[in-house]
């Protein structure tokens, strides 16, 4: 698989770049906003996903390895293709994405051309726990996102663990009482359930 290339931008189009790696021209397709980002005669490098079809071999070029990891998540999930991934990464950053997953908001993914209703629902299901916390993400500065991944880790739903989070961050304690106290909760919660 290739998993980069570096090389000068020899043509743009809105969805699609050329990038000219040691004298061999490679096809791209990227996101509208990668692509008019890109400019001729730069220098770029591009982590890239190969999608192989019976018909066609298709490169597909994203600024940032996280990118790539959710476009792969993404076409994991039935009924989403390598374009609808695409389309899903061109009108979503990955904070949207994920915070669309984490708080099981599948409107984000029905306002994407292209997906319904049923795939949205699908797409939220199929990668809850299943996503990485963008280490980009300016939220949780006392690590809340990863103490909920944590939880989702240990098998808890992503819902209850940011509940139980949120509920025991205040008085910005230490992480590891926030952690304590939020298995606490999430552990009485269970018992009344089943009571």
């Amino acid at each position: 698989m290739i998993a980069s290339l570096t090389g000068e931008i020899q043509s743009v189009q809105s969805n699609s770049v050329v990038l000219d790696v040691a004298g061999v021209g490679y096809f791209l397709n990227v996101t509208a906003a990668l692509a008019a980002s890109s400019q001729i005669g730069s220098v770029e490098r591009l982590h890239t996903a190969l999608v192989v079809r019976e018909d066609a071999m298709t490169l597909f070029g994203f600024s940032t390895v996280h990118e790539r990891e959710l476009f792969d998540l993404l076409r994991s999930v039935t009924g989403v293709g390598p374009k609808s991934s695409l389309a899903i990464l061109g009108a979503l950053d990955t904070d949207q994405i994920f915070d669309a997953v984490a708080s099981e908001n599948d409107e984000a993914f029905r306002s994407v051309s292209g997906i319904g209703p049923k795939t949205a629902k699908l797409i939220v299901v199929s990668l809850a726990g299943k996503l990485r916390v963008p280490s980009s993400s300016s939220k949780g500065s006392n690590g809340s996102d990863q103490i909920v991944a944590a939880l989702v880790g240990l098998g808890y739903s992503e819902k209850p663990a940011r509940a139980a989070v949120l509920e025991a961050s205040v008085g910005n304690h230490e992480p590891q009482q926030v952690i304590k106290l939020a298995l606490a909760l999430l552990s009485s919660n269970s018992r009344k359930e089943k009571l």
